[in-house]
């Protein structure tokens, strides 16, 4: 047999080696999209997503304080949605003789305006200037309230409960403390309202914003409206007893109280 040279052995063993190399690297798998970041490359980008929103900017139907003008009180009630006006409404306005026709044609385009607005920088209407005036300062309190509620709700709901977890010093309930004004309840001899503090479901004060004046009624209000408070506070809710000789006021005095009752969920 022909011995084979060295030289001509050392090729081809060389030969074979690379073949084998060029085999192996042919087999590797392609790598996996993870093997990127696991070996310091850049990962494959992800779709932001959008955060979630929170709490909008409140919903609601909001008072506003009743105005006193030349011709008699302006109250405006408000819903609020989302931080924009959607409804307006004069819940009190100037009444009896000519202020009826003023009334019934400035108020629509009072709460068309303040709507359109979303505030109270409206232009008053011609021939309406009490009322117009009256109108735009108790919305601009039903504004000032809508955004003093939304912020605490946004800003401080939780330190809110907390604080009123505190002061009850159990578990038990935590609505802490509210003001609530109830809606103006005509009388035969004037508007009565009432503000109530209401305390983890209880009422703590009663106040009187508005009630009878002007001749005997000063008697009367200064005489009933003090027991309708205590009997109130008393009672925790409008079933109280009329105050004798103060009837209306009374009556008066008890719608508005309802009123602001409801407000609290009471």
């Amino acid at each position: 047999m022909r011995k084979s040279h060295p030289v001509r052995r050392a090729v081809l063993a060389g030969a074979a080696t690379v073949s084998g190399i060029v085999l192996l690297l042919s087999l590797k798998p392609a790598s996996d999209p993870g093997s990127a970041s696991a070996a310091g490359g850049a990962a494959p980008p992800v779709a932001a997503q959008s955060p979630q929103g929170g709490r909008g900017a409140g919903a609601g139907t909001v008072t506003g304080d009743a105005a006193s003008t030349q011709y008699g009180p302006v109250q405006v009630r408000l819903t609020v949605s989302d931080g924009k006006i959607t409804k307006a409404e004069a819940v009190q306005a100037p009444k009896g003789g000519r202020s009826d026709q003023v009334t019934a044609d400035a108020v629509p385009k009072l709460n068309r305006a303040a709507i359109a607005a979303g505030n109270a920088d409206i232009d008053a209407v011609s021939g309406a200037t009490y009322t117009s005036a009256g109108y735009m300062k108790s919305l601009q309190s039903a504004l000032d309230k809508a955004a003093a509620s939304g912020s605490a709700e946004q800003g401080s709901g939780e330190a809110r409960e907390g604080s009123g977890e505190a002061g009850e010093g159990s578990g038990g309930d935590a609505r802490g403390t509210q003001v609530l004004t109830g809606d103006a309840a005509q009388t035969q001899y004037g508007p009565v309202q009432v503000r109530v503090t209401v305390t983890d479901g209880k009422i703590t004060a009663a106040e009187t914003l508005q009630a009878p004046k002007g001749g005997r009624s000063d008697q009367v209000t200064a005489d009933a409206v003090p027991k309708l408070e205590q009997a109130a506070i008393a009672a925790g809710n409008a079933d109280i007893d009329a105050v004798s000789g103060a009837t209306y006021t009374s009556a008066g005095y008890q719608q508005s109280l309802q009123s602001a009752l409801d407000r609290a969920g009471g």
